[in-house]
C-alpha cells in the first residue's frame, strides 16, 4: 500500500490550504490514519489523527481550532484543512496508516510507531 498525498504549497499567514492523502487501494476496512510534520532540522510530530470509522479525531495544541482532519467513509482518504495558517507550520507534512486490522476500532493514534504506511509528504510554506 502506498500512500500519495496533495495539497501542499506556499500560502501567506492567515491563509488556508486543504491537504489530501489517499491509499490507492478501496478496502472495507477502515484503518486508522493521521497526519505528522517536519519542519527542518526538527522532529516529525503529530498533527492531527482520525479513527477507523471517523467518529474520533484529535489535534496537537499548536493546531487545535485552526485545523480539521476528516475522512470519507468507506474509503481510505482523509483531508486535513488548515486554516488561519502561520509561519511555524511551516513543514513537510506526511500522511500515515495503521494497517492493523486489529485497531481500526480503536481510538486515534498519535505515535509514529502506530504507523506502518506512509506517503511521501507535501510542503507547506507559510510566509510572513
Amino acid at each position: 500500500v502506498q500512500l500519495q498525498a496533495s495539497g501542499g504549497g506556499l500560502v501567506q499567514d492567515g491563509g488556508s490550504l486543504k491537504l489530501s492523502c489517499e491509499a490507492p487501494e478501496s478496502t472495507f476496512r477502515r484503518y486508522r490514519m493521521a497526519w505528522f510534520r517536519q519542519a527542518p532540522a526538527k522532529e516529525r510530530v503529530i498533527v492531527a489523527a482520525i479513527s477507523g470509522r471517523g467518529t474520533s479525531k484529535t489535534y496537537s495544541e499548536s493546531v487545535k481550532g485552526r485545523f480539521t482532519i476528516s475522512r470519507i467513509n468507506g474509503q481510505n482518504t482523509i483531508y486535513l484543512q488548515m486554516n488561519s495558517l502561520k509561519p511555524e507550520d511551516t513543514a513537510v507534512y506526511y500522511c500515515a496508516l495503521d494497517d492493523r486490522v486489529s485497531t481500526t476500532n480503536n481510538a486515534p493514534a498519535t505515535h509514529m510507531s502506530e504507523y506502518a504506511i506512509w506517503g511521501q509528504g507535501t510542503q507547506v510554506t507559510v510566509s510572513s
